[in-house]
């Protein structure tokens, strides 16, 4: 099923850029983003997939969090110190990462179509809608949210150069920004502003200045992430579903990881074996 689901999503992917050349060459209004992206984030101790790249992992995020949230966030660092997962939950259990964490890792498409702009990050795809549509009255839960934008000529050139969206749920949840578990209410609640711009500077770098209102913040919070144009010309679409090849297993809500011969390790020192009651006995 994943595997097919990525098939579709490249399928998709190849027919929108199609779609997105052909919108180019009769309207020169629009940006060119094509190309295989990828964040730019400076090396910094402990894991890379950070919501704000300019910052350490863990608390060096400096997150205003409510104390409520702070206390949630601290009791979930330190079950990461005892291997386990903690907050971030779906990293072993495959569930997409949905906003604002999909915005962080991994390789990204960007196409642009005069009535939708579509981010292919890995295996999700994201739909940015800017054909003047309203707001909908009711939408189903996701975890990436309904995004509204609307393209600005912010230099006065005659040209497109700005994309402002605003994206809202109802979302699925929990969600967190990165794979520190830092993590967003649990009322699933957030918006999340952008501005998606060239560098004036240097057209292959591509910032995205998310600012997020969530009810677990004390303040609006904004960062600046920003994607190298790796390959123009020729990109690759090297994408892989998080279930090839993983290790993880989930029984109940314990996670263990399956050897090479087929048998359950402990994730954690002191972690018990699962309940029994999870695998009946077969029928003599």
């Amino acid at each position: 099923m994943a595997y097919r689901r990525m098939l579709e999503v490249l399928a998709l992917a190849a027919v929108l850029l199609a779609t997105a050349d052909g919108a180019r060459a009769q309207d020169k209004t629009y940006p060119s983003w094509r190309g295989e992206w990828g964040v730019v984030a400076p090396r910094l101790p402990g894991q890379q997939l950070r919501y704000d790249p300019s910052k350490p992992f863990g608390n060096g995020q400096e997150a205003p969090l409510t104390a409520e949230y702070q206390k949630i966030y601290e009791d979930n660092l330190a079950e990461l110190a005892q291997g386990r997962q903690g907050l971030f939950l779906y990293h072993a259990s495959c569930l997409p990462a949905g906003m604002p964490s999909m915005m962080s890792a991994g390789t990204f498409e960007f196409i642009v179509t005069p009535e939708t702009t579509y981010v292919v990050a890995d295996s999700d795809i994201r739909r940015i809608f800017t054909d003047g549509r309203p707001w909908p009255t009711e939408t189903a839960p996701t975890y990436q949210g309904y995004s509204i934008g609307k393209w600005l000529d912010d230099d006065g050139s005659g040209a497109y150069d700005v994309l402002e969206v605003e994206t809202r749920g109802p979302f699925k949840g929990p969600r967190t920004y990165d794979a520190s578990g830092l993590p967003l209410d649990f009322d699933n609640e957030s918006t999340f502003k952008e501005r998606l711009f060239l560098d004036k500077k240097d057209s292959n770098i591509l910032h995205d200045v998310i600012t997020v209102f969530d009810h677990a913040l004390t303040r609006p919070w904004t960062v600046d992430k920003s994607y190298r144009r790796r390959n123009d010309k020729y990109p690759n679409w090297d994408r892989i579903s998080c279930l090839e090849g993983t290790t993880y297993v989930t029984i109940g809500k314990e996670y263990y990881m399956v050897t090479e011969d087929g048998y359950l390790m402990p994730t954690t020192k002191g972690q018990q074996p699962p309940d029994p009651k999870y695998f009946p006995q077969a029928k003599k």
